[in-house]
Order: structure tokens, then sequence, then C-alpha cells
């Protein structure tokens, strides 16, 4: 059975047009199809449309709702945790993931010696103004986080119990979903498409977001701010040590008669900042850390509910 797993924040507006997708999906598999959608606290009628739409569709369903905003990867994790089948695909609530390419997925896990299918951004139908930052967003992902992660960024995968179980043993908070997929490894295949242009509504995944969630992915999976650290450290150690040469022999030479009020103030105002910079990337570090030793569940179901097809007449 193929569990598919479909986060919905402030998609009241698609909720029809998903309902027919998930129903394309139904049909074009060759085993049962189990939609399991997690309601991410979203503050619309999301959970509302699903529960009363849910049980006049002739596929199989789970209806969770968490109690609050936890975030797309927390609320991706809550469905592959509810869901039962043997294979799991995620899909996005927008649409903008054509739902072929979920059939696409599927079969290729069904017929390739391979534990986890990514999907990968050919094209995207974005504005400019969407694709610009997009684009700057998963180079610097690239370059400092995962390597070999796609040029276009992975947002939707599927993958086989035995990688949805390993997984969920990865209980990290504050870190990408989608470098855990990577960091896994496993035997991986690629499935190429074209993003489609959102219909209804706007984004949530706004710019601070993806901010936000970047930095979480440095700090989960590179030490590269420390390493940075440490060179400039030593970089301005061996500065500082020459401009203090320099000084001590103009101030020998008689050069210098009076020192330097708004040098002093310069240096003094440089070095604070530069400590008050380091002692932030440090305790960003030290706060996840903290963070992960609290035992804190990663989301909180507060309604589930399970809805069966009715049967054929």
């Amino acid at each position: 059975m193929l569990s598919l797993i479909i986060p919905v924040y402030r998609n009241e507006a698609s909720i029809s047009d998903l309902l027919d997708a998930v129903q394309t999906i139904n049909s074009g598999t060759p085993d049962a199809v189990e939609a399991v959608f997690v309601v991410d606290g979203s503050p619309d009628r999301s959970f509302e449309l699903l529960r009363d739409a849910l049980p006049n569709r002739p596929f199989r369903s789970r209806l969770a709702l968490l109690s609050r905003n936890f975030g797309a990867f927390a609320a991706i994790r809550a469905g592959l945790v509810l869901g039962n089948g043997d294979r799991f695909a995620v899909m996005a609530a927008d649409l903008q993931e054509p739902p072929e390419l979920v059939l696409e997925m599927d079969q290729t896990l069904r017929e390739q010696p391979v534990d986890v299918i990514v999907g990968v951004r050919e094209e995207r139908a974005d504005r400019m103004i969407d694709r610009i930052p997009a684009r700057i967003y998963w180079a610097l992902y690239r370059r400092f986080i995962v390597p070999e992660i796609p040029v276009g960024g992975v947002d939707i995968f599927e993958c086989n119990k035995p990688f949805r179980d390993r997984l969920l043993q990865m209980e990290e908070r504050h870190s990408s979903l989608i470098a855990q997929v990577f960091w896994l490894g496993y035997r991986r295949a690629f499935v190429t498409y074209a993003r489609r242009k959102r219909e209804h509504g706007r984004s949530a995944w706004t710019i601070g977001k993806k901010v936000e969630y970047l930095m979480d992915s440095i700090f989960s999976f590179s030490d590269l701010p420390l390493r940075l650290l440490v060179r400039l450290g030593g970089i301005v150690v061996v500065l500082s040590g020459l401009f203090g040469l320099i000084v001590a022999v103009m101030r020998l030479a008689g050069v210098i008669a009076v020192p330097g009020y708004a040098a002093i103030v310069l240096l003094v105002v440089f070095f604070g900042a530069l400590n008050l910079f380091s002692l932030g990337i440090v305790g960003s570090y030290a706060w996840r850390t903290y963070e992960n030793t609290k035992g804190r569940p990663l989301h909180v179901v507060l309604e589930c509910m399970d809805f069966e097809p009715e049967p054929a007449t």
C-alpha cells in the first residue's frame, strides 16, 4: 500500500482540486492508496473542508490536526509516523508538483532496486521575482550543506518502509528533513519534473522562513561557521600583530606623538562587534544542542480520524 503524505497549511482554496488529484493517483496505482492529510495548525478552514469531504471520496484516508503550526517538515514527519503503507510518498497541497510525478516515483520505486526516489525540479513556472531567490537559496544549500543535492532543489520524495523507519529515528529539532534524506544515503534515484504555477492562494514559504531553514540546515549539518571563525581569528591575530609592530616602530621613530583617538575607537568597535558575532554563532550551536536534550515531541497531534471508502454498489 502507498501512503501519500500531504502537509496542509493555508490551502482551503485548493482542497477540492487536491482531493481530485489524490483520486487520480488512487486510480493510477496497482494497489491501495492511503492519503494522510496533516493539517499543520492552519488558521483557515482546511481541516473542516477535509473532514467534510473525505468520507465521500473513493480512497482510504487519515486526517490529522496538529495542535499548532510546527512547520512543514514536522508535519511531513507526523504523516510518516501515521502512515501504514509499505511505501511513503510526500505530496505538496498547493499542487505545484504534478500528481503524475507521484505515479512516476511510485513506479520507479516498485520496479527498480532503490530505497528512495527524489523529485528534481528542472523548470519553474514561478515569477522571476520568486525564481531568483530560489536559485540563490538552493545554490547556497548545495555549496555549504549538501553538495550532491540537485541544482533545482528538492521538495518531495518517496521511500520504502525501511528508509522511513531509519529517517524517523533521526529525532533532531531545528534540522533539515531534505538534508537528512541525503545524509542517510541508501540507494537513490531521481525523477525530474516541471514545477507548475501556483493557482490558489500565496505560498507560506516566505524568504524569512527560507533563511531560518537555511540556518538550521547549516548549523545541523556543517561546522563551516566555526571553521570560518577560526580562520578569521587567525587572520585578525596576524594583522593585529603587524599593526602593533608598525605602531611600535613609528612610536620609537617619533612619527606618532599623540595616540589616535579615532583609531582606538574604531578598533574597539570592530573587535566588539566581532566578538558578539562569534558568540552568536557559537551560541546557535549550543542552543540547538540544548533543544535536542529536552526530549520534547517534534509535533503534537490534537485530533486524528480515519475514513474508509464506501463500497462500490
